[in-house]
This record gives C-alpha cells, sequence and structure tokens, in this order.
C-alpha cells in the first residue's frame, strides 16, 4: 500500500493523488527530521521500538524495491542466501560521513543515498515520463472513439544529469538485492543504520527456539538481510527487517514471532499474514488521521508560445515558502516530489554540484502563477513552507532585469506586453530620451519575480525581461 501510493505521487501529473496521499511522504524518516516534525519522529522511533525495523519493511519505498528485485532473484534460484557478518565499520562510516555532509550544508550530496529522496528521484525521471506517454497514448485512443476520460499531456524532457543519477542508483539497488537481497539497506542507507541501532531493543521480534530447531537452515537461506545465523541460532536484530520469511520457512516450528518471552505466533508451515495487515492498517489509520488536504484554486491558462533560450542567472530562483537559497539547499532532499506536482512545470533539478538535484525555477513552459502554493503543501521536508495564497502574494522572490538591445519596444515596434501582463504593476513603459521609444521600466520594490513578462516576452531567441533570483525572500 505504502509502495503504490508513493509511487502515484511521483507519477501523477493531475495534483489530485497529492490531496489524498501527501501524508505518505511526510511520513519518511528524512523528511521529518528535516522539518522537524517531533511527531512523525517519535512514532517512528517507538514503532521501531516496539515491533523493529517496520518501517525499512513497509513504510520505506525503496526498501519495497529491494524486496521486488530479491524476489525476482529467489525465482532464479531458491535458498541463494548465507549468513554474512555485517559491515558495520562501512555502515557507521557512510552515516557519519552521511551527517557531516547534512550539518556542513552539502545535503544535495549527501540526500542521493537517502531512501525516500533516491525513490522518488528514480519514480519522477525514469517513470514519470513513460507514465505520460502511456496516458497521452490512452488519451488518443479514447479520442478516436469521442470519448475524453483521458486527456494528453507534454512529456517532459529530462535533463541528461538527472536521468543518469537516477538510473545508476536503479542499476545500483536492483545489482545489489538481486545479488545479496537487502545488501543496500544493511550497509549504505543512513536510516537503515540508525534505525538498526533503535531495533536492537524491539519489545518484538523473531526468536529461534533452539530445543525446536532441527538444523535444517532453511531460515538463513531465505533471510534476505543475511542477518541468521543457523551455525549459532542467533538473529541480529539490526538487520532483520520484520519480513517474517524465516518463520514461513521453518518446518520445524522452531521460530517464533515474541513480545518478552511470550510466543505470538507459531509456525506450523503456512505464513500467517495477518500480523502484516494490523500493522500496515494500524499505521495507515493512525497516520490518515493528520491528513489535511485542500484543492487551491489556481488562475488561468498558459498560453502556447515557441522555445527560447532560458537566461544565465547569477542566483537561481526558489518557489516562495523557501525563505531564500540558504533555507532552502539546508533542507532540501532533492525528492523530486514538487517538480513532479508543479502545474506550470517551472521547477526541474538543478545541475550544479553544491546543489545537485535540488529543484530550481524555470520559466520555459510557463510562470508562477499567484493562486498556486502546491509546492508548498507537499514538500514533506519543509525546505518550502507552507503559505496561502494570499502570503504568496505578498512574498517576493526575485526581481525583472529588462535587456535594452533584445526588446521590441526599443527597436520602435510598440510591444510593451511585459507591462500589460504584469499581475502587481511593477513593469511600466518610459520613454527613452536616447531614442524617444517606449521601453520597459521595472520597480523592484513591487515586483515579485512570478516569471510572467519573462515567459510571455516575444523577443527570441532570448527575452528582453528575466528575473533574476534573490538569495533571501522579502515581502514585497
Amino acid at each position: 500500500m505504502f509502495f503504490v501510493g508513493i509511487t502515484l505521487l511521483f507519477l501523477d501529473f493531475t495534483g489530485v493523488v497529492s490531496l489524498y496521499l501527501g501524508w505518505m511522504a511526510k511520513v519518511q524518516l528524512l523528511p521529518a527530521v528535516m522539518a522537524l516534525n517531533v511527531g512523525v519522529i517519535v512514532a517512528l522511533v517507538v514503532l521501531t521500538l516496539l515491533f523493529g525495523r517496520f518501517y525499512c519493511s513497509v513504510i520505506c519505498p525503496l526498501g519495497v524495491t529491494q524486496d521486488l528485485f530479491a524476489r525476482i532473484g529467489s525465482r532464479v534460484k531458491k535458498n541463494r542466501y548465507r549468513y554474512h557478518k555485517p559491515l558495520t565499520w562501512l555502515r557507521w562510516v557512510v552515516f557519519a560521513l552521511f551527517v557531516v555532509a547534512m550539518v556542513v550544508g552539502l545535503n544535495a550530496v549527501a540526500v542521493l543515498i537517502a531512501p525516500y529522496s533516491s525513490y522518488g528521484r528514480m519514480v519522477s525521471s525514469i517513470g514519470q515520463p513513460v507514465y505520460i506517454w502511456l496516458n497521452n497514448l490512452l488519451a488518443g485512443i479514447a479520442e478516436r472513439h469521442e470519448s475524453y476520460a483521458f486527456y494528453s499531456v507534454e512529456v517532459k524532457a529530462v535533463s541528461a544529469v538527472t536521468l543518469v543519477t537516477a538510473s545508476a542508483l536503479l542499476v545500483i539497488v536492483a545489482a545489489l538485492s538481486l545479488w545479496r537481497g537487502r545488501l543496500w539497506c544493511n550497509s549504505i542507507c543512513p536510516v537503515g543504520t540508525l534505525l538498526g541501532f533503535v531495533s536492537r531493543w524491539s519489545v518484538m521480534k523473531p526468536v529461534i527456539d533452539k530445543s525446536k530447531c532441527v538444523e535444517c537452515g532453511l531460515c538463513g537461506k531465505n533471510c534476505k538481510a543475511e542477518c541468521i545465523d543457523t551455525e549459532n541460532r542467533k538473529i541480529d536484530y539490526s538487520r532483520c527487517v520484520g519480513c517474517m520469511d524465516c518463520i514461513g520457512k521453518c518446518h520445524a516450528g522452531a521460530i517464533g514471532y515474541k513480545v518478552q518471552g511470550l510466543k505470538l505466533k507459531d509456525n506450523s508451515g503456512e505464513v500467517d499474514s495477518s500480523r502484516r495487515k494490523f500493522l500496515v492498517a494500524t499505521a495507515a489509520v493512525g497516520t490518515a488521521m493528520a491528513l489535511q488536504a485542500q484543492e487551491e484554486n489556481i488562475d488561468g491558462g498558459l498560453a502556447v508560445i515557441e522555445d527560447k533560450v532560458m537566461p544565465n542567472r547569477k542566483t537561481p530562483l526558489k518557489p516562495a515558502g523557501a525563505r531564500g537559497l540558504r533555507h532552502f539547499s539546508k533542507l532540501c532532499t532533492s525528492c523530486q516530489l514538487c517538480v513532479t506536482e508543479c502545474p506550470s512545470h517551472l521547477l526541474r533539478p538543478s545541475k550544479e554540484l553544491s546543489t545537485l538535484m535540488q529543484p530550481e525555477m524555470s520559466f520555459h513552459d510557463g510562470y508562477c502563477r499567484p493562486g498556486c502554493v502546491k509546492c508548498s503543501q507537499v514538500c514533506p521536508a519543509g525546505a518550502i513552507e507552507k503559505i496561502s495564497a494570499d502570503e504568496k502574494s505578498a512574498i517576493s522572490i526575485g526581481h525583472a532585469v529588462v535587456v535594452t538591445q533584445n526588446c521590441l519596444s526599443a527597436q520602435g515596434d510598440k510591444c510593451g506586453h511585459c507591462a500589460e501582463v504584469c499581475p502587481v504593476g511593477a513593469v511600466s513603459m518610459v520613454t527613452d530620451p536616447a531614442t524617444g521609444f517606449e521601453i520597459p521600466s521595472v520597480d523592484e520594490n513591487r515586483c515579485l519575480g512570478c516569471g510572467k513578462c519573462e515567459y510571455l516576452c516575444p523577443s527570441r531567441p532570448l527575452s528582453a525581461i528575466f528575473v533574476e533570483g534573490r538569495e533571501q525572500h522579502v515581502n514585497a
């Protein structure tokens, strides 16, 4: 359920799914830590202390992805796992480097191995273009039969850096999972390392009854976490993800799920899935009670214009609610959920190393519409704080800059389109004393940086007016 729900969040281009399932992104551990969502953090810690690494097995989408690949590997070769000593040094070295990178402000690089963010980048970069293409195919078929149940959507171009990064991670995770199951989860993933440490003290856990064990070794051969030492009949609970595959494979009933010495489940050859269903339902219902979703109205459509060359901005643009470059870079996990949900397709992953994969704004396909606050609603990490449309109308994220040599009005064509479309009247036409022609002039104190003037400027290939970002957002 979590896997399908989060996948739909990143595939959806209508904005509807996030209204109902947006909470699934906010209960992921790293976004909750970045957003200082104490309630979610405490709930996940308590969940781990009660049931072990339930988060890794059910809630984390990258964890489920590893299980899917591991299952494929198991179909090729059965009983293929064996106990390996934990790579404790590697786990904690990676975790320490991850924490240091986050503290010093290199979180754009650190989150490349964060599970939720990594999965989001893979789905939005690889899966969503395919999803939209299939939607357009269905829309074309439906239209031929005079049905409009589907509508065509432009497939957004994915940059080479974004595609290569997402594809490389997918290949690595797939290869490790096919080879040794949860190797990535238990050796590289910083969230897995942290929860593995906490799960040592979990109340409920699978326990081997030595008096019943016939030493067949099937439990260890089917443990995708490779944490069951069949020779010594011990389980490494820091790596156990609570999948219960060992219980299902033990024909002697030697492994039971126990709490403080009380056996809750005894295996007689078939797996009772009631525990998984109960835990999933409990987590879903408890979190869903916090769901608050409301459709936001956004103004009119977008003009269709030819492609143009985008300007080189000295300061990148970040959405209203991000406060500024420093705040956004510090908290953004590069999950790409805001990129997926932006109805105007303004947000695109950065190619700069210091902000690699973190979204920044481009007015190539549209402008930032005054009533749209979708990105602030879906951000699970607090990098874009939740704001209302009224609050957005008072925040300046940048200011327009006029490039006179590109302007049609400066050549006597009497354009003035930028002044006509500016929603706050920050652009006005003034007489150029040198030529006598009217040219645009920008009041930077009134400009919000919405990009409407840049997007609708008819000048080609370069706009005669573009928006320069602000390092720190200000009240207009």
